[in-house]
């Protein structure tokens, strides 16, 4: 009767442990460290920035990972290089317009041949990619950390608890796919942008 009984209640764990939910991590970091790099290799005049107005939920299960989904907002304003006259041409409507679409997003439908490592999940995510009012198909190669019980720690308040999710990729967009002046100036302003992304998102614990 007892080993009937313990078959019963590890079936039930198991069970239970199957069906858990998935976790919301929330990308608008505290800390305000969460930034996404960008650099432009044209001939005359390379040009790297980075953007800091990083927001969004991102829904996480270690045990799921291709089930990954969620989305990721950039501020577009936030974007910044050393130049503040090329900053402002930047921000123009004539190129990225800012002021008329102040969000640049990522919408994750999933996480391709995703492969987990310990605490590390790698895999494509795809999605659609919004800049500038222009929405593209895309395909990202992602590294994705979760770290459990790391929240509390990471705000110096380690009898918090919670989780927290680490997100790190690179690639790159063509400006042309997004209508931002295709085919013009690209001895000084690349048609090939490169992206990094490394940015942590938090689920605090009870």
């Amino acid at each position: 009767m007892k080993k009937i009984l313990t078959a019963s209640l590890l079936a039930l764990a198991v069970a239970g442990s199957s069906f858990a939910a998935p976790v919301s991590f929330d990308f608008k970091d505290p800390k305000g460290v969460n930034a996404i790099s960008f650099h432009l290799d044209s001939l005359l005049e390379p040009i790297s920035g980075t953007a800091n107005g990083i927001s969004g939920t991102v829904m996480f299960d270690p045990a799921k990972p291709a089930a990954t989904s969620g989305t990721i907002v950039v501020a577009a304003p936030s974007l910044t290089v050393t130049n503040n006259t090329m900053r402002e041409h930047l921000l123009s409507d004539g190129w990225i317009d800012a002021t008329g679409h102040p969000e640049i997003v990522f919408v994750i439908d999933g996480l391709k041949m995703a492969k987990t490592s310990g605490n590390t999940t790698t895999g494509n995510a795809v999605g659609k990619f919004t800049l500038k009012g222009v929405t593209q198909e895309v395909s990202i190669p992602v590294k994705i950390t979760h770290l459990a019980g790391a929240f509390g720690k990471r705000i110096n308040k380690p009898d918090m608890g919670g989780d927290l999710l680490v997100v790190r990729g690179d690639f790159s967009i063509l400006r042309s796919d997004y209508g931002i002046k295709p085919g013009q100036m690209e001895d000084k302003v690349a048609n090939e942008v490169e992206l990094s992304i490394a940015v942590v998102g938090g689920a605090p614990g009870a």
